[in-house]
């Protein structure tokens, strides 16, 4: 890759004007854009542009071309072409500060990625990708703050958990619409593994997905994550803000481990290295995320010295799952995270001087127990947690099933006396705010050692659904008796979609939560439904009665 750098202007833009700019100005010119170029013959961009993991000094570029009608997603057709990127000040590209080419290949299923250094921190830019005489939309990026910097806030969206046959992406289209966000966070479940009609059942599919059977192989799973960049609501969300993703099961398969998944059969679905080794070339080739020369997506990123966010790969490393109510939960050779991150992740807790220590976690780690519940109830919660049937206590594929890590884990903090640790989690498919005690049973005489916010799906099942009844109508009973049963959980929403806004600032981390009206619906609209926060020093959630505005 040939590049260079221009010096920028000294002058710095405003960027909620431009921010404000992208979110009416990029879904319009997505939309617009990709059916024109297809008809030509000419190489599209027909997946969009997209940006992450924002630097202080840089941010990653994405995007995916197609050089020739047959070069689709997954085929390894089509010749190589010379892509060229620029990253402006202004949406009219009048003030180039970076510019470069690359090529498009087969190789890499015709994605490319820039990784652009030398900007300037807390700023917001505009991009675009060019491949012969056409030209991408235009996109819009922002860097990091300074490392060393007293940033007054810092914002995200928060997401997880997008199933394309579950509905649309509307939480996507609101969150583009936003012009106040740093970035967005996807916790994980991106994309689903499974074949057309498996989950959801076959009549209650919204949209098929591509290709129709489970995904295995390279070529599978590069078809699935170019049909998801279809979607003009994903492709919004790119094109307004950069994403910071890290990967939960679905990526490979149902409760996926080290060695094997759930929803992974050797005997007829191949070996199960050589399926997680495409898994990951598609998703490192799809995603705007660094690829990591271990084939993780653990890493850290810092947001001034207000907060560090360490992101983690729970999936890569961790033990098969215990069978629910077995001893062997607490086993110490049992790990969630292994060895190497999980003393990663407590050397940068406690190496951190950032205000806040935010972990993005793509399962829960505050213990879930559950005390009697109805048959009808149960069930459908057990399918959502992992639960067995019979309703024992246990979630075995979150920390649940791996306590000797999270007490580790939470005896680092309050040994080392780390304050203001805010777990963000998505997974289960639905919304939560909880303390994190040290010790479930005699919360809250006993200590929190931090927080956790749990965001819905985006569209994927909750227990509505799984029901096939209307909101609240039997959810209300199943969340007193977790409530009841479980004193450090302060609030749960077990029937809507949508996505969590955080905002961070020095006196507290507040998640303003919010929902769309009907995920089957692609005009959606979205309301706000609750916010809580935690106090800088408390580790303690409270409610609050307004969004942040």
């Amino acid at each position: 890759m040939t590049s260079r750098f221009i010096s920028p202007a000294p002058t710095r833009r405003t960027v909620v004007k431009a921010a404000a700019a992208t979110a009416v100005v990029a879904p319009a010119l997505l939309g617009a854009a990709a059916p024109a170029l297809a008809d030509t013959g000419a190489p599209a961009f027909l997946h969009g542009v997209a940006s992450g993991d924002p630097l202080p000094d840089g941010v990653l570029l994405w995007t995916r071309v197609t050089p020739t009608p047959e070069a689709v997603p997954g085929s390894g057709l089509g010749p190589d072409v010379q892509v060229g990127w620029e990253l402006a000040e202004d949406r009219g590209f009048t003030r180039v500060v970076a510019s470069g080419t690359t090529t498009a290949s087969a190789a890499s299923d015709h994605t490319v990625k820039a990784d652009v250094r030398g900007l300037r921190p807390a700023t917001a830019y505009w991009f675009r990708f060019t491949a012969g005489s056409v030209v991408s939309p235009a996109a819009r990026t922002r860097t990091a703050p300074a490392a060393d910097s007293a940033a007054p806030g810092v914002r995200f969206g928060v997401v997880s958990c997008a199933n394309w046959e579950a509905g649309h992406f509307s939480a996507y289209r609101h969150l583009a619409a936003r012009a106040d966000l740093d970035a967005v966070l996807h916790l994980g479940d991106y994309i689903y593994e499974y074949a057309t009609g498996a989950y959801p059942e076959a009549k209650y599919v919204v949209r098929q997905h591509e290709p129709r059977h489970e995904i295995l192989s390279l070529a599978d799973y590069r078809t699935r994550h170019g049909k998801y960049k279809t979607d003009p609501d994903l492709q919004a969300m790119h094109a307004a803000h950069p994403i910071v993703a890290i990967w939960d099961d679905h990526e490979f398969a149902n409760d996926a481990w080290s060695g094997g998944a759930e929803n992974h059969t050797p005997g007829t679905e191949g070996d199960w290295a050589a399926r997680v080794a495409a898994a990951k070339q598609a998703y490192f080739e799809w995603m705007p995320v660094r690829t990591s020369t271990e084939g993780t997506v653990f890493r850290r990123l810092r947001f001034g010295k207000l907060a560090d966010l360490h992101l983690l790969d729970l999936r890569s490393f961790r033990s098969a799952q215990a069978k629910t109510g077995s001893g062997t939960v607490d086993d110490p050779e049992r790990s969630i995270t292994g060895r190497a991150q999980l003393d990663w992740l407590k050397a940068g807790l406690a190496g951190s001087d950032a205000t806040w220590q935010l972990v993005g976690t793509s399962v829960m780690i505050s213990p879930v127990a559950f005390g009697s519940l109805p048959a009808y109830l149960l069930e459908p919660l057990a399918g959502l947690l992992g639960l067995p049937k019979e309703g024992l206590a246990v979630n075995v594929d979150q920390w649940d099933g791996y306590t000797d890590d999270r007490r580790e884990l939470l005896a680092h903090l309050t040994e080392r006396a780390i304050r203001n640790t805010v777990f963000l989690t998505g997974d289960i498919h639905m919304a939560w705010a909880n303390d994190v005690p040290v010790k479930a049973a005699t919360y809250p005489l006993s200590a929190s050692a931090a927080t956790e916010f749990v965001v819905t799906s985006v569209t994927s099942d909750n227990l509505d659904d799984l029901l096939h009844v209307a909101p609240g109508t039997l959810s209300v009973v199943a969340a007193g008796a977790v409530k009841a049963a479980n004193r450090h959980v302060k609030w749960v929403d077990m029937d809507h979609h949508g996505y969590g806004v955080l905002d961070v600032t020095a006196a507290r981390s507040q998640m303003d939560y919010y929902t769309v009206s009907d995920k089957t619906d692609p005009a959606a609209t979205t309301s706000w439904a609750r916010s809580y926060r935690t106090l800088s020093g408390t580790q303690r959630v409270e409610r609050v009665y307004q969004p942040v505005l």
